[in-house]
Formats: C-alpha cells, structure tokens, sequence
C-alpha cells in the first residue's frame, strides 16, 4: 500500500511539474515571442548542418555530391578513418599542436601578466605593444612568418648565416622534423597575449590586504603567489586553459595558410585534414565523419568550460 501510494504521489509532482512548466511558458510567450526569430535562425544555420553532417557521414558520397548517388555504408566510414595510419599521424599531430600551444601560451601569458602586474614607468606602451600579435589578422601573421621562415629569403635563416651559426638558412616549414614546431611557435605567439590578458585581469582580483598579512607574517615571495595569488587564479586558469585548448583544436588558418599540411603530413592537425578530404579529395562522408568526431571532442571540451564557468558563479554566489 505504501509503495502504491508513492508511485501515485510521484506521478502526481511529476504532472503538476509539467504542468507548471507549461504554464511558466505560457505566461511568458511574449518573451519566448522575441527569441523565437533568433532561434529558427539558429535552428537553420547551426542545427540542420550537424544533422546533415552527422547522416552525411554513414553515406559513401560521388565527387560531384549528387544526392541521388551517395551509398548507405553504415559505419565503414569511421571503421576507415579509425583503421587508417593517416588518422593516427593526424591525431598526434593534432595533440602536439594543441598541448604545446595551450600550455606554452598559457605559461608564458601567465609570466608575463605577473610581469606587468607591478607598477613601473612604460608598462602602458608594453602591454600595448605586447597586444600586438592578437588583434593582428591571423592570416597577415601567416604570411608574415611565412616569409620569415622562408630557406631562401627568411631574415631568421639570413641572420643566422650573417652571425656565423649555421653554414646556409635551416628549412623550418619545409622540413617534416621542424615544420610542426615552427608552426607552434607562430601560434605561441599570437595567443600567449589572450592568456596574458585573462591572467591580468585575475590578478585584479587578488585581496592586496591578504598578500601584505603574508608578508608581514614572514612569507617568502613564492609563497605569497602560492598560498594566496595562485588559489584565486585557479578558476580564471582553468577557463583560460579550455579555452585556448578549444582555440587550438580548431585551429585552421595558420597551419592551412603556411603548410597546407606539408611536407608529407608532418603539419596536418584534424581541421586541416577534414578540409583537404572535404574540399580537396571532395570524400565528402568520410569529412563528415571526420567532423562528427572532432565536433565530440569540442563539446566534451565545451561541457568542462560550462561546468568550470558554473562552478565559478556558485563561488561567487556563496561569497
């Protein structure tokens, strides 16, 4: 009788939830009225395109992407993909590039935030000046350091030449040894101000009567930025982190624009790859799987930068 009595009084809140929910949007349909434009938007640009991608990727597509002729295949698609060498090469690639550049731009913003944090005469004009690579156009940069890193016309190899410390100017992006990490130094460069910026603004944050009670009790320089400094950045570094690893993921326009993926695959990374397959072989479902993988990855990502970015408001609700 009991448990009778529970299922009906679990049902009973169940359909008075639905209920309230139902009439919660009722009584706001107006509001719901002025969203509802921005969400068909949405529903069109962004929903039907994954769906489409996601069906895209169980079909064997002609190069001319006749619809009439694409082959259901079932999952052979992911089966080739997860089974082919140029996937691992890839992947490996695609982990060196963003762990390098995520956690070298985040180190070095870090350092450089704390830098500029103290006072001093033309701190203004650096941070300015160290703002540069940032809002610069990613594909300015791309063709900038291109020619940088240019074996014949480079001014990097033309001076090491002049200097004496190499006898002719070293292949950074034509060689598959160095081609990634010339890449990941051009990316250091234009992201480690985002992080410097993020980091800048935490340490705003940091209680400045805190940081003068460890002193006056004796604590070391790096025992202030541990005990105190660090703790109140662990979020916004947290944040940081996600972010620049989502960017890095992503990423597109530097490696395409510099490499295309060359020599030999070495500078391949998912994104790039997935073009090439898309736009370049027109294996249009096996890109799409290729997408379908890469778009989990991104919202595993993006569901660690909710839940940081959640626990940061409960933080600020309970202070």
């Amino acid at each position: 009788m009991t448990i009778v009595t529970g299922k009906a009084e679990a049902r009973r809140r169940l359909q008075s939830g639905r209920s309230g929910v139902l009439q919660k949007i009722w009584e706001h349909r107006a509001d719901y009225a002025y969203v509802l434009p921005a969400i068909a938007v949405m529903l069109i640009v962004i929903a039907y395109p994954i769906y489409y991608t996601i069906e895209l990727s169980f079909f064997k597509t002609p190069p001319g992407l006749q619809l009439r002729d694409k082959t259901f295949i079932g999952f052979d698609n992911y089966t080739a993909i997860l089974t082919s060498e140029v996937f691992w090469k890839v992947t490996w690639n695609t982990l060196i590039w963003t762990l390098g550049s995520t956690l070298i731009s985040f180190v070095l913003g870090f350092a450089t935030a704390l830098a500029l944090h103290r006072a001093f005469i033309g701190r203004g004009v650096l941070r300015a000046i160290l703002i540069i690579p940032w809002v610069i156009s990613a594909v300015a940069a791309s063709y900038i350091w291109k020619w940088i890193y240019h074996s014949d016309f480079g001014i990097i190899g033309a001076a090491l030449v002049g200097l004496g410390l190499a006898d002719r100017p070293p292949n950074f992006i034509d060689s598959v040894s160095t081609v990634l990490p010339s890449l990941i130094v051009v990316n250091i460069w234009r992201e480690f101000p985002f992080a410097m910026i993020m980091m800048m603004a935490g340490l705003q944050t940091v209680p400045e009567q805190l940081l003068r009670a460890a002193q006056v009790d004796g604590a070391s320089a790096w025992q202030r930025f541990w005990h105190v400094t660090f703790p109140h950045l662990r979020n916004v570094s947290t944040v940081t982190i996600l972010l620049l690893a989502v960017a890095n993921f992503n990423s597109f326009i530097i490696p395409w624009i510099m490499t295309g993926g060359g020599p030999s695959n070495a500078s391949h990374i998912w994104i790039t790859h997935i073009y090439e397959l898309a736009f370049g072989r027109q294996r249009w479902g096996v890109a799409s799987a290729y997408s379908v993988l890469l778009f989990l990855i991104l919202m595993t990502l993006g569901y660690f930068y909710v839940r940081a970015l959640s626990g940061n408001e409960r933080k600020e609700g309970s202070a």
